[in-house]
């Protein structure tokens, strides 16, 4: 995925994410009981995504129905990598260091940590 998506684009990606393919109107549906907007901010930003190649639309009678591009998973993965690569070198270690020195980690994190390390060491 070549450009970024805004934080509003996202929470409308999230809502597709979950289930496609949607109208505008459901996609609005959903997204409101988060954040006041009306059904054309929502229109607005699905059109900035079609602009940017990260969902699809087509035709169902006089409206569209929406679906996304771009997987969840995919845009997690660029947008980690470009978070470590910009702020930590490109290096996981430091980025890991960091939340432990300002105690960001917490007890059951550090579990975790420890349980996916030793299935990679395997």
């Amino acid at each position: 995925m070549a450009e970024r998506i805004s934080d509003a684009e996202h929470a409308v990606m999230e809502v597709l994410w979950d289930d496609s393919p949607l109208t505008a109107q459901d996609v609005a549906e959903r997204v409101a009981s988060a954040r006041e907007w009306s059904a054309n901010t929502v229109k607005t930003l699905l059109g900035r995504l079609l602009a940017k190649n990260v969902i699809a639309h087509e035709a169902d009678g006089r409206r569209y129905l929406y679906r996304p591009l771009v997987a969840r998973e995919d845009y997690v993965e660029g947008e980690s990598r470009r978070l470590i690569d910009r702020l930590f070198g490109g290096k996981l270690t430091p980025l890991v260091a960091h939340l432990a020195e300002r105690d960001a980690l917490s007890a059951q994190d550090i579990s975790e940590i420890e349980a996916l390390l030793k299935a990679l060491k395997s």
